[in-house]
């Protein structure tokens, strides 16, 4: 699977009540259809996952792969602390149809993987990644968030030449880290299917590649008279037939930091997956566009005019799902505990999401 442009981190709407929106979370999914971004990551951090119960976690999950378009590439967030349950989740996604699973530091083994503590602890981290990828039915992309779930970059390096595993996203950005990540992997390369014009061949493009009905034509049809015939081609329109080619990767990396965008890319990140996303996802494109025409400047000054927006949207759930609804998505309530913007964040918000609308 091609990880490449911009990945939206999808956040989850609830009713007032505090029920799932799953309505809302299906049009918040159209909308993000007719962005740039190339894929849409579910339950990750911003979608709330450790607040949803194991039914309403199967039901987002569900809803976001019926909603999505088939064009956009599908991360499911499904990580737990057992390998086992979370490979349960791994075989749903792979059932709904999902491009790859998302797996970060189990709670069980946060901050106890850091520098100076135990052996013991990194090979029980290597061992959980391992396991989920063995037996995942659907490639891995490993989650590193920072200080207490972050993946040494030691580690990073071992589980990247893993089979099943495909990616990193970097949650904490770290340039230097993901240059040296890149090149101690700088051996590994994969094939990876894609478009005619380079982008990712997903699952979904697949699967209705192979249910187009063929066209078939019958004898009697090759004895029929030119209207008749005519008139049965014109009524069963046939599909074209999906094209792709292949393309050589390497490890692949997304950065998570919206202030780090333009210098991950630089350190060899291929694409990213900001918070900011979720309420701006054209401003966070046109800072990968810039850069992939070369044009430093106007990527400088884009990435520039996200960091004072990022400043306040990020500063937690309940600032980001405001954000959302200023430019015309569903945000709503978080979940408790955690709390909305109060009126002075609400103002600072407004502000900076002014140059930001969509």
């Amino acid at each position: 699977m091609l990880l490449e442009g911009l990945h939206i981190p999808l956040t989850t709407p609830f009713h007032p009540d505090g029920r799932v929106n799953l309505p809302k979370l299906a049009a918040n999914i159209a909308r993000y259809a007719k962005s740039p971004a190339a894929g849409l990551l579910v339950l990750g951090t911003t979608g709330e996952p450790t607040l949803l119960t194991e039914d309403e976690t199967r039901d987002v999950l569900r809803t976001a792969a019926q909603s999505a378009a088939p064009e956009k590439v599908l991360l499911a967030g499904v990580w737990r602390d057992s390998v086992q349950a979370t490979l349960e989740l791994a075989s749903l996604a792979a059932e709904l149809l999902y491009d790859a699973i998302l797996a970060g530091v189990p709670s069980i083994l946060a901050g106890k993987v850091q520098a100076g503590e135990s052996s013991a602890h990194r090979r029980e981290l290597l061992l959980y990644f391992q396991s989920v990828a063995d037996r995942s039915p659907l490639p891995v992309v490993l989650y590193s968030d920072c200080c207490l779930r972050r993946i040494p970059q030691e580690a990073v390096v071992e589980l990247a030449g893993h089979r099943n595993i495909l990616g990193l996203l970097d949650g904490a950005a770290h340039p230097a880290e993901i240059e040296a990540i890149l090149r101690r992997s700088a051996s590994i390369q994969r094939e990876v299917s894609v478009t005619p014009v380079f982008s990712a061949v997903t699952a979904r493009m697949t699967v209705a590649a192979s249910r187009a009905p063929a066209m078939l034509v019958s004898a009697d049809m090759l004895t029929a008279d030119q209207a008749t015939a005519a008139a049965v081609v014109e009524a069963k329109p046939t599909q074209p037939p999906l094209r792709t080619r292949t393309k050589s990767v390497g490890f692949q990396v997304l950065s998570g930091e919206t202030p780090a965008i333009l210098d991950c890319l630089r350190a060899g990140a291929r694409g990213t997956a900001p918070a900011l996303a979720a309420c701006a996802p054209q401003a966070c494109y046109e800072v990968l566009a810039a850069w992939k025409d070369d044009d430093q400047p106007l990527a400088e000054e884009k990435q520039a005019r996200l960091c004072e927006a990022a400043r306040v949207c990020e500063a937690g759930i309940g600032n980001l799902k405001y954000a959302c609804e200023l430019n015309g998505y569903f945000g709503g309530r978080s979940r408790l505990p955690q709390l909305p913007p109060t009126g002075n964040q609400r103002v600072a918000l407004e502000q900076a999401m002014k140059t930001l609308r969509n």
